[in-house]
């Protein structure tokens, strides 16, 4: 049966953020994710998981300067030292979380820059993180991000994040499938989770258009979660939606699988 962890930074909103763990508990879920958790001590966020039985399954490394509208680093130019930072910043978070997976964001195409200028520091960079996030014991992956969502990511299809995982190497590096963002970009969700499931450490949900939950949309979610189920993909998928509603009234599609 597909795990599925809530995602903290778009469900139950309705209370404060460390106040969803139990909402989330409550509800049913086992296991959360959420954007960035660097606003909060990491001390604060580990007692909440432990008080509600909860694994965390994870998290963004710092993306810049969020607020004016960077999101992430890791194939910029000049920001090599800053990366590294923060890797280091999120590991010591991912210790204290016990977190598996964190998610190195690529950020936006630079005007002026070559693509190839910006692989090769994705790359170098990613493969620096690797070595660091290994020793951690815990695996980075890399999300294509849609271009309606995020126009000008750097990296948009899963086909090119997995020409990156293949040249740093899928034992060092994972693939974050977002279904969402997979299906306004490049459609044929099923298709592509079976041809790149060895690479796939981590998936994440949200039905289109409108990013809600699942069955707010085009997708056959049912069809979609018993194929990946009969994949035999062990991973956690993340609820990564904003609720169209109250969050626990739109939580009928998770009752077969809580």
């Amino acid at each position: 049966m597909p795990r599925f962890a809530a995602n903290l930074s778009m469900m139950f909103n309705e209370v404060p953020f460390l106040d969803r763990f139990a909402r989330a508990r409550a509800a049913g879920f086992q296991a959360v994710e959420f954007l960035f958790p660097y606003e909060f001590p990491a001390a604060e966020i580990a007692q909440r998981l432990r008080d509600h039985g909860l694994q965390q399954v994870l998290f963004n490394a710092p993306p810049g300067d969020w607020a004016k509208g960077e999101r992430g680093i890791a194939a910029l130019p000049g920001r090599q030292a800053e990366f590294r930072e923060g890797v280091k910043r999120a590991l010591e978070y991912s210790a204290a979380l016990s977190c598996p997976r964190l998610h190195l964001m690529a950020g936006l195409t630079p005007a002026g820059v070559p693509r190839d200028t910006l692989l090769a520091t994705y790359a170098a960079n990613l493969a620096w993180a690797a070595e660091e996030c290994g020793r951690a014991g815990v695996k980075p992956v890399i999300e294509p991000i849609n271009h309606r969502d995020i126009p000008g990511f750097f990296l948009n299809t899963t086909e090119e994040g997995a020409a990156i995982i293949e040249g740093i190497g899928p034992e060092k590096v994972g693939l974050q499938f977002d279904l969402y963002h997979c299906q306004i970009t490049e459609g044929d969700i099923v298709k592509r989770v079976e041809r790149l499931l060895p690479l796939i450490a981590h998936m994440q949900v949200a039905d289109n258009p409108g990013r809600n939950e699942p069955g707010t949309g085009e997708v056959n979610w049912p069809f979609v979660f018993r194929r990946i189920d009969e994949l035999g993909f062990r991973g956690w998928i993340g609820c990564e939606y904003r609720p169209a509603g109250e969050t626990e009234a739109g939580l009928g599609w998770f009752a077969p699988y809580r």
